[in-house]
């Protein structure tokens, strides 16, 4: 089966969906609009002295962020859930 290219062969490239609200998805998934905007955590380095690794508050909300981008992922096809 020959693979269908998605491209005009331009140097300017491809994009997909106008807006934000533009409902696109991957993979047979049902197509979604653009992720909100997120924050990404701070980027506080880690400490290297006791004790080691980050605050709570920073631990938090680099989960919180991690999970919200792993979950958008999912909701668009690009990972399987």
């Amino acid at each position: 089966m020959a693979i269908n290219q998605i491209s005009n062969g331009e140097p300017d490239g491809n994009s997909f969906g106008q807006s934000a609200a533009d409902l696109i998805s991957f993979h047979g998934v049902t197509p979604i609009a653009q992720m909100a905007q997120t924050t990404a955590p701070a980027a506080t380095a880690a400490t290297s002295t006791t004790p080691f690794g980050y605050s709570q508050t920073q631990a938090d909300a680099i989960v919180t962020w991690i999970r919200a981008v792993d979950a958008h992922l999912k909701l668009k096809g690009l990972i399987a859930p």
